[in-house]
């Protein structure tokens, strides 16, 4: 915190604890109390002011709750520390600010935000030995066991944290050592990721067996707290139920053995009571809780447990049991196997497969089965289920499940797909009252053909033909939705890229799909018109085998497809009034015709045609989808050309040129960032061979969100560590006039002042880059690097530019290369400049180096919010506010809006 903010904090804490005043906006509270926890523990040795600020708040009962609530859990933040701690206990502060009793007869009690402030507050205060003691003496454990069950969710869920952090925080060193610590539970601990690291009350020498034993006095009273409300005395507390089976599967997962034992010693009969009574509600919470416990290892009680909920009475229930048993891992073979038959059941039941083959511990739920699968929704449902967890089962080893191989499971997906269809051929030995239910439903169809998707890496890659079968059917079959042939064409895609060998595919199959992509790139909807472009583009890029061509490797497109160009179809859909499909097209026609340029091939007249329609597409389409499209298309093509000398190259370096100048003035930010990216194309080509040039892309955080806030170590390598090696001169300004005549250097200098940031700092960091490499020192430029010039226009981001070239000129009037020119209308003289015409030429060199790049570059790399998103302006606000509510002759009716940023 530096000095200016500690002198305003006295008189910020004088203004919030006057009762008499009020803030107009309390989330300044919570900005403050956010400064506070990133200062650190330090807080009260740089701020002494804040130990008068909570003594006053506490003493006077008649301050805003707001404001007590904020007092409450500031006092947490200082009492982290035993140095903290001990001056409020000194202070006799301590007792006041968590005597809850003392909130009750003030009448304050009432409001959430001083019982979930007292909660945080004492949450922050338990970080040490002492704290526990106090906690444990003051016999808080009563009020916060009764708030558990709070009718306000988020005190009822803060208190439920607490319980946690106070388990797991001070537990004792488990007798196993590191060992006894285990793997979290997922799910748990994105509920409460918020727990700090325990410390270890054994190794501790200040704490006194005393302290152990207020501890374990906790303990047993949180146990048997979570023993007696575990099972709820009535339907309509599940809620409670369900929260205390959160906090035990975060507990059994993140406890050590002596305190995992307890509370599963404890809390055993409640579980199988809780097992025993069926709410459906439940199911899952207390799957979790029950592998939660089984994660550390053999228990008898678990495993009782766990198979009575294997065994459950409601077929819902035993399914979503299965499923959660499967998806958290396989632990022993029993379970596994009885998980795994219990999923393939259902799809047994309606598909008429053997999948259980003569096994009949299953036979004991068919019954139950059936008949729950007869009602519609609980079918589609449990399907649904099933389906999902169909990869699971595919990977459990054939040893432990003897009946089922996988290629049973995928042809039993298949025959459920042609149940959704409605043949009703492929189920003659299931049950109609059950497949009947699935017949044309939308949601089962979507989970089988996901299932089927997921199902390409099992081991049944020879039923390659019937898969394709069934997908054919479905892209042609009318009824499809797009979803459903989305996903059609998705699992194509997935099983022909694990195909070894495609021959087998037969040629009647390879005529169906030509004449279903036909059919399908024309359809009405303009959802299957995009998904059977991006189809297109797809099988273009997935390579296949033949093994009759002596496993020769090829393109899907060319195997399946044949004599069937797919670049027509896709020319066609350039001119589809759907941006989106125009936007596909074109990208499908890069990963199309990328095999022809990376061999160099002659261009066709077609593909001529193709670029053509692409450059009108980025002047005239009024979608941002396909402009983009058509960039990145460009950007594709110089990526893989294979020669620059060869024919095509002229064509496409005059259609970059275009690119360059429309896509750097469009109204799309992201059109310009693609445009910057094919600009860096042509500097790291121009430059490729000069030792001091450095890849912008090798710096690029493309793990950022474009307006993220960006590190400053991000992008500042270029001025502190990039090595200043110069080309030759007359080198240098041949490199440096290609990139001028190509309109990369107006392009980057148009996106250095563009609105947008990811585009400013995208231009700034190339042309850092680019006066880096090219530009001497000292500044005095050669006589050919000077003759190298840019034209900057009167008018948009030229006019900009002069405006910052003239403002450089005004400040450093002393260096030899500035020109001075009056300029008419009273502008400002530009350096190294010459008027042409409407424009004005300014040298490359100098403009780089008069722009001041690295400070431009310093601002961009901040958050948009940065001058207002400090504690100094957070302070300013409060006095401000408060100050402009004290003055009485204030107009009627004005307001004052706190920043807070």
């Amino acid at each position: 915190m530096d000095q200016e903010c500690v002198s305003l904090l006295p008189r910020v804490c004088e203004v919030l604890a006057d009762s008499s005043k009020s803030l107009p906006d309390d989330t300044s509270l919570e900005k403050l109390l956010d400064w506070f926890t990133e200062a650190g523990r330090s807080l009260l040795e740089t701020c002494p002011c804040l130990l008068d600020f909570v003594s006053t708040v506490v003493n006077n009962t008649d301050s805003d709750p707001s404001v007590i609530s904020f007092t409450l859990r500031l006092s947490g933040l200082l009492t982290a520390t035993e140095d903290g701690f001990k001056k409020l206990q000194e202070r006799s502060v301590l007792d006041l600010v968590f005597n809850f009793q003392r909130w009750q007869e003030a009448g304050l009690w009432e409001d959430p935000c001083i019982r979930i402030g007292w909660i945080q507050g004492l949450r922050g205060t338990l970080q040490h030995p002492k704290a526990l003691s106090f906690f444990v003496q003051s016999d808080f454990i009563k009020p916060l066991l009764q708030l558990q069950t709070d009718s306000s969710l988020f005190v009822a869920s803060a208190a439920n944290h607490m319980l946690a952090h106070i388990l797991l925080f001070f537990q004792p060193v488990s007798p196993a050592g590191s060992n006894g610590i285990h793997k979290k539970d997922q799910y748990a601990e994105r509920t409460y990721s918020g727990i700090k690291t325990a410390i270890t009350l054994d190794s501790d020498p200040a704490l006194t067996t005393e302290t152990n034993a207020k501890y374990t006095a906790v303990v047993v009273a949180i146990s048997e707290y979570l023993k007696e409300s575990l099972v709820p005395k009535e339907k309509t507390k599940l809620h409670q139920s369900l929260q205390i089976l959160k906090l035990l599967a975060l507990l059994l997962a993140q406890a050590r053995p002596p305190l995992r034992d307890t509370l599963l010693r404890t809390v055993a009969d409640s579980l199988e009571e809780l097992v025993t009574a069926g709410y459906s509600q439940l199911t899952l919470p207390l799957m979790d809780v029950i592998l939660a416990a089984n994660s550390s290892g053999p228990d008898e009680c678990v495993a009782r447990l766990l198979s009575s909920m294997l065994n459950a009475n409601k077929p819902a229930d035993l399914i979503h049991a299965a499923a959660a048993y499967l998806r958290r891992g396989r632990l022993d073979a029993v379970h596994t196997a009885q998980a795994a038959r219990i999923l393939l059941l259902p799809i047994d039941i309606i598909t008429g497969q053997t999948l259980l083959g003569t096994d009949t511990t299953a036979d004991e739920h068919r019954v139950l089965m059936v008949e729950q699968l007869k009602n519609k929704t609980s079918c589609v449902s449990m399907i649904c289920v099933c389906l999902t967890n169909t990869p699971h089962i595919t990977l459990v080893p054939p040893d432990v499940l003897l009946t089922c191989h996988p290629a049973f499971v995928v042809l039993a997906v298949l025959s459920l797909l042609r149940i959704c269809s409605g043949d009703s051929s492929s189920s003659p030995t299931g049950c109609r009252e059950v497949y009947r239910n699935v017949i044309g439903s939308g949601k089962v169809q979507k989970c089988a053909l996901e299932a089927l998707t997921a199902l390409s890496s099992s081991p049944a890659k020879d039923k390659m033909n019937e898969v394709f079968t069934l997908l054919i059917q479905y892209l042609d079959n009318p009824d499809s939705d797009p979803t459903v042939i989305h996903k059609s064409y998705k699992a194509l895609i997935k099983w022909l890229s694990v195909c070894t060998d495609v021959s087998s595919i037969t040629d009647q199959l390879r005529q169906d799909l030509i004449r279903v992509v036909q059919k399908r790139v024309c359809d009405m909807r303009w959802e299957v018109r995009d998904s059977t472009v991006e189809f297109l583009g797809q099988l273009a890029g997935v390579q296949v085998f033949l093994k009759s061509a002596e496993e020769e490797a090829c393109r899907a497109s060319e195997a399946l497809l044949g004599g069937c160009s797919t670049t027509p179809l896709l020319r066609e859909a350039l001119q589809d009034p759907e941006s989106y499909v125009r936007a596909s097209a074109t990208s499908a026609l890069a990963q199309t015709l990328s095999h022809s340029w990376q061999q160099g091939a002659a261009l066709t007249q077609e593909e001529t045609e193709i670029v053509n329609r692409l450059l009108e597409i980025l002047s005239e389409d009024t979608e941002g989808f396909a402009r983009r499209a058509v960039v990145q298309y460009f950007i594709a093509w110089f990526s893989s050309r294979s020669s620059h000398k060869h024919p095509s190259s002229s064509l496409l370096m005059n259609s970059v040129h275009s690119v360059i100048s429309k896509g750097s003035v469009d109204l799309d930010w992201e059109v310009k960032v693609h445009t910057l990216q094919l600009a860096e194309l042509l500097l790291d080509e121009t430059f490729s061979g000069h030792q001091g040039y450095k890849k912008g892309s090798d710096t690029d955080p493309a793990s950022l969100h474009p307006y993220g806030v960006v590190s400053d170590q991000a992008y500042t390598l270029h001025t502190h560590n990039l090595q200043r090696t110069n080309m030759e001169g007359s080198d240098s300004a041949g490199a440096l006039s290609n990139l001028v005549e190509q309109g990369v250097f107006s392009a980057l200098l148009s996106g250095l002042v563009d609105c947008d940031r990811p585009v400013g700092l995208k231009a700034c960091r190339l042309l850092i880059t680019v006066r880096e490499t090219v530009c001497p020192l000292p500044l005095d430029a050669t006589a050919a690097m000077a003759t190298v010039t840019c034209e900057l226009p009167g008018w948009g981001w030229g006019q900009e530019i002069r405006n910052i070239l003239g403002r450089k000129k005004n400040n450093q009037t002393k260096e030899a290369d500035i020109v001075v020119d009056s300029g008419e209308d009273g502008e400002v003289g530009e350096v190294g400049a010459s008027e042409s015409g409407d424009g004005l030429c300014v040298s490359v060199c100098d403009a780089l180096s008069c722009l001041q790049l690295d400070e431009t570059l310093d601002v961009l790399t901040q958050s948009s919010d940065h001058v207002h998103n400090s504690l100094l302006s957070l302070l300013q606000d409060i006095l401000t506010s408060n100050a402009a509510h004290t003055h009485s002759d204030r107009e009627q009716g004005e307001e004052v809006i706190v920043d807070c940023y």
